[in-house]
């Protein structure tokens, strides 16, 4: 059974996707949304027409206690409309936080310097020059609290430990194995680089972890997916494995001042360990994003791959 998506989007239809979506965006915030970009790999480029996100950004005059709310409300109405609508990936926040190296709506640090390094404005006024650029110690302990803000939840460790419906999804499947990659591979380079980038850097290694798995995964994301049965076998032997190797490279560069993910870190590495007890791993120290699974990592939570 192929596990292919039926939604095929090629760069130039997801970013025509993208523009009428920030326009629609404009209609409700009017003269508060400063600019619109594309961003991720419509910006910089790797866009994989089977299972890449559409990445939106979008900069505000000010923070307003409903924007949440509203952007929230929005963006789940863009994605019911159809498929490929699904794909859309909205970050936000205002342009004083953008200035300060802050998120003060949904703006990742790794999505705040793909803005800065290579966003594509879409409508408004290019603010890029005034973005601050995150630090590495940002990126790396901003990247670990989205993992455990998102990744660490019970739904999410219950699919680890019984992939089956995980195999089945193609979106899902290649999230699931590439999203640690790209995390080491910012953490290691200060950059947010493409899903090809982060493959390339882990396969080098000379004994790659789950290197099977992570190959499967490439063939999927570029449109050529394995039977279900064969990716299940391969996430119940090497998903688990994948993720405990991302969190002690975690733990490695942390220091003692980071004691707070490094306790979420070694929970949720626990919890990895014991199939018996899918609870959550951590709990997250913001308590303004909703609990999802890994299949809306991509809507209105912290970024995608």
């Amino acid at each position: 059974m192929s596990t292919l998506s039926r939604e095929i989007l090629d760069p130039g239809s997801a970013t025509r996707i993208a523009e009428r979506c920030a326009r629609l965006f404009q209609q409700t915030l009017a003269d508060r949304l400063i600019a619109a970009y594309a961003l991720g790999s419509l910006a910089h480029g790797g866009f994989a027409p089977a299972v890449s996100d559409i990445d939106l950004g979008l900069v505000l005059a000010d923070r307003r206690q409903d924007d949440e709310r509203t952007i929230h409300r929005v963006t789940r109405d863009l994605q019911d409309k159809d498929g490929s609508h699904q794909r859309l990936s909205v970050f936000w926040s205002s342009l004083p936080a953008l200035r300060t190296d802050r998120d003060d709506g949904r703006f990742p640090a790794v999505d705040r310097l793909d803005l800065k390094n290579s966003g594509i404005l879409l409508l408004g006024e290019d603010v890029r020059h005034d973005v601050a650029q995150p630090g590495a110690d940002t990126l790396l302990t901003d990247s670990i609290r989205f993992a455990l803000e998102i990744l660490a939840t019970g739904p999410v460790l219950a699919e680890f430990h019984n992939p089956e419906h995980l195999a089945s999804d193609n979106r899902r499947f290649t999230k699931a194995v590439l999203l640690p990659l790209r995390f080491l591979y910012t953490a290691a380079n200060a950059d947010p680089g493409s899903t090809d980038d982060a493959i390339r850097h882990h396969l080098a290694h000379p004994s790659p972890v789950a290197a099977e798995l992570v190959r499967a995964a490439t063939r999927a994301r570029h449109g050529q997916p394995a039977s279900a049965e064969h990716l299940t076998e391969l996430l119940h032997a090497d998903l688990v494995p994948l993720y405990l190797h991302y969190i002690d490279s975690c733990l490695r560069r942390l220091t003692p001042a980071d004691s707070d993910l490094s306790q979420g870190l070694t929970h949720w590495r626990t919890r990895l360990l014991d199939r018996h007890n899918p609870h959550p791993a951590h709990r997250p120290p913001r308590a303004d994003l909703p609990d999802q699974g890994l299949g809306h990592t991509a809507g209105t939570g912290p970024a995608p791959p």
